[in-house]
């Protein structure tokens, strides 16, 4: 793709992956403290898949282009921006927008990539990396010796952060379907299958005593489990309603249901604790602190990665063009990894 002509994907309504529509224009201008980044990767994330039916509880109004999250070069930078920035790979989160092959970004938000590490790998440890990050250290500050549960720990949260929690020192039971669960066991992870266990029952067992933290993203009666399974002193962080994706009604309901929970759970008197975990929380009242902490946070991913503590899991490249592909396939529950979305060819 050359620098004169933009090509982005656009999210019109409630459709189909087939239904998402390729929409040419001028590539943009970097505005002050801005920049202009040519997309090298970026990816199909849970919230695309949400946002396409309309259940991600903050989506903006159809039609607009999803993406949440992009690596890329700058090629162009605003007024107030050093020059020497163009050039640099940079990654950035950023909700929506981030299907496109040039996509604006303040220049307070592209954090640098280290040299080694491509566009795709850096793309699949952009979000994931800094929700499996922030919930692991942040907010259930997770110590060596620790057991934790992990729900989806074959996804593209959950691979990073079963790697991460094992970095850390700490023993990890992980649920997943059968067929992760060999690739699961040589990360260290003992593995319990959704589909067929009990899974409080066969966490129990592993775990008598409960365990120190609960990560789930599932949310509805899973979350209540998660809960009941912790330890004196435990941390559930809840941080997504995976089960409500096909659901109709309301999409602020099951994250509302959700926020009353965790609320009723911190006022009982047992040391047991839960949150629930946003990426963009406080970045409204701080968002100098929310830009620093991602930044740092972002770095300390991708030098995991260059330690080789942690790996980049891709399911699959596929060109942006081929977007309905790409959706279906991140959709069907057979892929362990992230699917990459890179710009076409000229």
């Amino acid at each position: 793709m050359n620098d004169a002509t933009m090509v982005e994907v656009v999210l019109p309504g409630t459709v189909e992956p087939e239904g998402l529509q390729l929409r040419h224009a001028a590539v943009p201008t970097a505005g002050p403290g801005q920049v202009v980044v040519r997309m090298e990767a970026t990816g199909v994330s849970f919230a695309e898949q949400q946002m396409r039916r309309g259940r991600y509880y903050d989506q903006p109004p159809f039609p607009f282009v999803p993406g949440y999250d992009v690596v890329g070069t700058v090629i162009a930078t605003g007024p107030g921006v050093p020059v020497g920035l163009a050039g640099t790979r940079v990654a950035a989160l950023l909700k929506v927008g981030g299907w496109a092959s040039h996509v604006v970004v303040d220049a307070a938000d592209a954090v640098p990539i280290p040299d080694g590490i491509g566009a795709a790998q850096a793309e699949t440890l952009v979000i994931n990396g800094i929700t499996a990050w922030q919930m692991l250290h942040r907010t259930a500050r997770v110590r060596a010796g620790q057991t934790v549960l992990v729900h989806g720990a074959n996804g593209g949260v959950g691979s990073v952060l079963v790697q991460l929690a094992r970095a850390a020192g700490a023993q990890v039971i992980g649920t997943a379907s059968e067929r992760h669960h060999a690739a699961l066991r040589e990360r260290g992870v003992t593995p319990v299958d959704y589909r067929t266990e009990d899974v409080p029952a066969r966490v129990r067992a592993l775990a008598p005593g409960g365990v120190d933290a609960v990560f789930d993203h599932v949310g509805g009666r899973s979350v209540v489990d998660s809960w009941r399974l912790l330890a004196p002193g435990g941390t559930l962080v809840a941080y997504g309603t995976a089960s409500t994706r096909d659901d109709q009604g309301s999409k602020q309901w099951p994250v509302l249901k959700l926020l009353g929970r965790v609320w009723a759970w911190n006022a009982l008197p047992n040391g047991r604790r839960a949150f629930f975990f946003n990426v963009w929380a406080g970045k409204a009242l701080s968002r100098g602190r929310f830009r620093a902490r991602l930044r740092a946070d972002l770095t300390e991913v991708f030098e995991a990665l260059r330690r080789g503590e942690i790996t980049a899991d891709i399911a699959a490249e596929l060109p942006l063009s081929r977007v309905a592909e790409a959706m279906r396939l991140a959709e069907s529950g057979t892929v362990a990894g992230k699917v990459v979305l890179r710009a076409d060819a000229s």
